[in-house]
């Protein structure tokens, strides 16, 4: 009886499956899949109030109220540097309301490598609230590397989601 406990316990405490989808030498897609138990509008409002739950340590300036993220098409997912400056992490080319934003971009040290992305973000609305779907899709020169890549983008990605659900979760679920 403990481990079925348990069991269940883990279940729901299992903030989002993570799965790199595809990857060959040249390119990946992982996918992140985050249950919740709000609204759809309740987990888009909080997915675009990224600088609140985005980890500092994924951030070049180490702090998290150096991002901003503007939701309408040519807006971006942006960091600003203390000292001048600053990095368009993706660009905003699709927003549906509480409901789907697709964005362009290469996320971190990908940017670099000379490497194309695309970040589609879906929030669909279950029995039990909501859930967000994540789909990463990069591609360029890795100098062959890409299915390398992959596992450390999508643990990076998984460490984001889950502190975007508990954010989410800790809103009003009105």
């Amino acid at each position: 009886m403990k481990h079925i406990v348990a069991l269940c316990l883990l279940a729901v405490s299992t903030p989002a499956a993570a799965e790199v989808v595809s990857a060959s030498p040249n390119g990946f897609e992982v996918r992140q899949t985050v249950p919740l138990v709000v609204k759809p509008e309740v987990a888009f409002s909080a997915f675009a109030s990224a600088p609140a739950w985005w980890d500092p340590a994924h951030t070049y300036s180490k702090k998290s109220e150096n991002l901003s993220l503007n939701l309408t098409p040519g807006g971006c997912f942006c960091e600003r540097f203390p000292d001048g400056g600053g990095i368009e992490h993706l660009g905003v080319v699709y927003v549906e309301p509480g409901k789907h934003i697709i964005f362009t971009g290469a996320l971190g040290p990908l940017l670099s490598m000379a490497v194309s992305g695309v970040l589609d973000v879906q929030v669909k609305s279950t029995a039990g609230g909501s859930v967000l779907t994540l789909d990463y899709r990069a591609s360029g020169f890795f100098n062959g590397s890409a299915d390398k890549v992959a596992p450390a983008v999508d643990g990076m990605l998984a460490g984001q989601m889950k502190r975007f659900r508990a954010y989410a979760t800790a809103r009003p679920k009105t």
